[in-house]
């Protein structure tokens, strides 16, 4: 276990530093921290959303802003305990005005959360929105499984990882319930999906 805490230190103390990145003189302008990521490193889900808002990059952790709220509620629904999981984004700094991660910021960040699935071999990653369900399922090789969006959310779709078979589950990212309140029970449908296939 200390192994693996010695590696998130790692890239936490190389993303600080990363002043190749698109949105490194943002953070340092507006006293932002980088958000690498919070939960177990033994967790069998693994969460990964696609960039930090204003909440996350003020404190540093993933998700607790209203976004959180709402994957919290997501998570209570289908009775996973939050602690058990491990939550990130892509992008590891806030873009300004929460606006979209750009590719090369992508580009940029990708790589960390490549060594992070590698150091928590997740049994399952659950994508939070289409930037995110497009990087992984990239990464695994599913490239013409991709889909939009509307299509994919709550599917779960087989791939291999270095360490074994694994499961890659699009869903929405919360936020579509913090501007449309009636898409929450389509969000905690399709999270059920985790229920059953890792326990």
């Amino acid at each position: 276990m200390s192994a693996k805490i010695d590696q998130m230190k790692k890239i936490r103390d190389e993303v600080l530093i990363l002043k190749t990145s698109p949105l490194y003189t943002y953070r340092t302008e507006n006293k932002y921290f980088p958000v690498i990521g919070e939960g177990s490193h033994d967790a069998q889900i693994m969460f990964v959303g696609e960039a930090p808002g204003r909440n996350e990059a003020k404190t540093g952790k993933p998700f607790c802003g209203a976004a959180g709220k709402i994957l919290d509620e997501l998570l209570a629904s289908a009775g996973i305990n939050r602690p058990d999981v491990y939550v990130t984004n892509i992008v590891k700094d806030r873009p300004p005005e929460n606006r979209d991660p750009t590719p090369g910021e992508i580009e940029s960040y990708g790589p960390f959360l490549d060594r992070q699935i590698e150091i928590i071999k997740p049994r399952v990653i659950a994508t939070l929105g289409r930037y995110a369900m497009v990087y992984v399922m990239k990464k695994f090789g599913l490239d013409f499984d991709i889909e939009p969006i509307g299509q994919a959310h709550g599917k779960a779709y087989d791939a291999k990882a270095s360490y074994g078979d694994i499961k890659i589950v699009a869903l929405y990212h919360p936020c579509a319930a913090i501007y449309d309140r009636s898409k929450l029970p389509m969000l905690m449908k399709d999270i059920q999906v985790l229920k059953g296939i890792a326990r």
